[in-house]
């Protein structure tokens, strides 16, 4: 394999995670996607453009290379389902709509997949997991961000028209309840933007498994509806007169996090 992540090692206790901004196919995927999945559609466009203010903020950032399509890097290594209903897993087989992901019997091999997990999934874990423990004993706690975005309407998913920012904390259990009200005020504050606390995402595997309150790692999942920054169909362009304000609150987000975390541990 080749580069199969990127990570910036920032100079503040928190780390923002990227798992579906890749790009990459490997030759088996590439080979058996229908037509229709060939454009990518169910990335999260553009996410490292929009928090491109990340790093001169002090945050660490991870970013995927690979395509969700190669396999999920926000789900279990076992791949147990995270939600009722529809759904896509760790090798996921389907489109977003709920059509086939891949032509008749060009599947990637079991082989193959177990080398996805090897050299593409785990790195990208082994480096969530160090660079929190890096930041903990550092600063006594870490901060984890796990920057999503989606399709405003995916009728297959979910109904109706999605907020447009979407948090996840697992019900409460990944972050500090008080830090997930402070976020909600930020959301509520910009007098704009919909938002809603554990609705249709409370988090994927990421939020769950490193959010971990009682051993000061706090854990947040966004994710973003596309219409706040982008062109929904393709080419998926990115729009910047969207962008702009959307960045602004993200910003404040961030900020209130960081602020949360000076305000709790004193650093």
């Amino acid at each position: 394999m080749d580069k199969v992540l990127s990570f910036h090692q920032g100079r503040l206790p928190l780390l923002i995670s990227m798992p579906h901004a890749g790009l990459k196919l490997t030759p088996a995927v590439d080979r058996g996607l229908v037509e229709q999945a060939r454009s990518l559609p169910d990335t999260d466009w553009h996410i490292p453009r929009l928090y491109d203010f990340a790093r001169e903020l002090g945050a660490s950032v991870v970013a995927a290379e690979y395509s969700r399509f190669v396999i999920d890097l926000n789900r279990p290594d076992d791949d147990k389902p995270l939600y009722a209903g529809a759904t896509t897993g760790l090798y996921p087989a389907t489109l977003f709509d709920g059509e086939p992901l891949f032509k008749d019997g060009l599947e990637p091999t079991a082989e193959e997949r177990k080398t996805y997990l090897e050299s593409i999934w785990r790195p990208y874990h082994n480096t969530l997991q160090s660079e929190l423990a890096r930041l903990r004993e550092a600063y006594g706690y870490a901060l984890l961000w796990d920057a999503h975005s989606i399709r405003s309407l995916i009728p297959h998913l979910f109904d109706g028209k999605l907020p447009d920012f979407n948090l996840g904390t697992f019900n409460g259990a990944s972050c500090d309840p008080q830090l997930a009200e402070r976020l909600q005020g930020v959301c509520a504050e910009t007098g704009t933007y919909s938002h809603v606390l554990n609705g249709r995402f409370k988090g994927g595997h990421i939020t769950r498994h490193y959010g971990d309150p009682a051993n000061h790692i706090h854990a947040v999942q966004l994710e973003l509806a596309q219409s706040t920054y982008m062109e929904e169909a393709e080419p998926f362009a990115y729009r910047e007169d969207l962008a702009q304000p959307t960045q602004r609150v993200l910003s404040q987000l961030l900020e209130a996090m960081l602020a949360w975390g000076r305000q709790r541990y004193g650093r």
